[in-house]
Formats: C-alpha cells, structure tokens, sequence
C-alpha cells in the first residue's frame, strides 16, 4: 500500500527555518521531519512512499540521492570511471521513495491529482509533510476497510495554544490549565482513501481540505477515526522547539520504531 505525503507547501509561518528548505526537511532530532513521518508508517510495514514535491522540492531529491552516502561510511575512487563502495547499511533500507514534482503554486487536491499515477492498488495512505503522531497505522486502516466508505480522515481534540483561566468576580484566578484540550474534532491527517478520491479532485487550484473533503462528508463518503493520543503539527517556531525538545528528552512519543544496529556489508555502485 503506498503512502503518499504532501510535501509542496511554503510553510510560511516557520520562516525561521524554511526561508531555504521545505518544511518537510526542517530537522527534529537532527534528522527532517520528512524522516520521522516516514519511520511511523515504515514501523506499521509502509515503505513504498510517494513524495509531492514543490517549494524547494531539489532540496528533497539531493536528500535521498545522497542518502546512501551520507548514512553510510563509504569509499570512493575518484576519475573518470568512478565509483561508491558504501560499508554497512542503515535502517531505511528497502524504502522505496518516489518523487514527484507537482508545481510550485498547486495545491493540495492539484498535488494528489498529479501524483494519481504512481499511486497503484484501491487503497491508499495519505498525510502531510509536518505533523507526527503516534497514531496506531493498522488500527486507522482496519477502521477504514470496515465501514466501506471512499475516506477516513484521523481527528484529535483540539489544544489551546494559550492556557486557559478561571476568573472569580474580583479577579483572582480560581484555576489556570496550560494548553488544555478543547472540545470537539480537528484533522491530524493520517488518511486512508480509496481510488474514488481522484474523481473528487480538480486542477492545480483545487484545496484538498476544502471541496474535495467537504463534498465526500455530504454524501457521507468521509470517516472519522478518532485518536486520543500524541498529535502535533510544526507550523511555528515554537512548535519546532518543542520537538526538539521532546526529542532531545527522549520522550518522543512518535518514536514508535526501535532502530537495530548495523551489520557489516560492502556494496559497489556506479
């Protein structure tokens, strides 16, 4: 089952790092955000990817055309007939990664339009470039084959981004929750679609998120798959911060995989 991710966006509210890279390849960890979404799903069986390249989509091709050699201690002869001898392996091998760039100004819908011929089988997974989780993959895909509809879209509660007060009548504070979660449903991606999807969609100017979505829960074509764990999306610096320091802390909870050593291995390419 492939899975695609969205990847084109400018990202404009985190400037701060994405003035010369996509958001998928602000760092988390030391590694792009790109990489942690794709071990989520690679930790389920997932790795056949489809990448929906756009603002700075060259930045996200010399990162996987240089993956074997800058994950692995390699030599190299220099000249006309040169050549790689990469030593050892690293943990993404047997990833399959396609990359399709689908214009800079498409959005959304335009994007998984055009990435439609990659796309193979009745099923498929859908998510954005900045958002991890710790969304249970089977459990999303299992809700989605027993209700037969053409999407499920995985939802959280919101959370306040600012803490919330109790006020007595003369001002004093009664109680202060930080960042509380609010009522209701919002999307955290993570979607699971059926081929039908495509015949929803429009050209280069079509938002996924609004007719496409909007006109599926009309006809009651859209699921909701609710998760009550970790969810959160990098659109701000802070959020970027917070990552990181999740990471840093090792209290990742997206952190679903656990990485095996490398064996030794010798491997020559041209």
């Amino acid at each position: 089952m492939k899975v695609v991710i969205l990847c084109g966006g400018l990202g404009t509210r985190l400037r701060e790092e994405t003035e010369f890279r996509p958001k998928p390849m602000v760092e988390v960890g030391g590694r792009p955000i790109l990489w942690h979404i794709m071990k989520i799903y690679a930790h389920y069986g997932f790795r056949e990817f489809v990448l929906c390249l756009g603002y700075r989509g060259n930045t996200i091709k010399e990162y996987f055309l240089n993956y074997e050699a800058m994950n692995n201690d390699f030599t190299m002869r220099l000249g006309e007939k040169s050549n790689l001898k990469t030593h050892g392996h690293h943990n993404e091998e047997g990833f399959s990664v396609t990359l399709a760039d689908t214009g800079l100004d498409c959005m959304t819908g335009g994007r998984l339009r055009k990435a439609q011929k990659y796309i193979d089988g009745d099923t498929f997974l859908l998510t954005y470039g900045d958002g991890l989780s710790d969304v249970n993959i089977r459990r999303v895909i299992d809700f989605h084959k027993s209700h037969g509809k053409i999407a499920t879209v995985t939802t959280v509660a919101p959370i306040w981004r600012f803490g919330m007060l109790e006020v007595a009548g003369e001002g004093a504070v009664t109680n202060f929750t930080e960042k509380p979660k609010g009522e209701g449903s919002i999307s955290a991606g993570f979607f699971v679609c059926q081929r039908e999807i495509f015949d929803y969609l429009g050209g280069d100017e079509c938002i996924f998120e609004h007719e496409p979505l909007e006109r599926l829960a009309k006809e009651g074509q859209l699921m909701a798959f609710r998760h009550d764990g970790f969810f959160y999306a990098m659109d701000t610096y802070r959020e970027y911060q917070h990552l990181n320091d999740l990471w840093s802390r090792q209290a990742a909870p997206w952190k679903l995989w656990e990485d095996v050593p490398a064996l030794p291995r010798l491997v020559s390419s041209r």
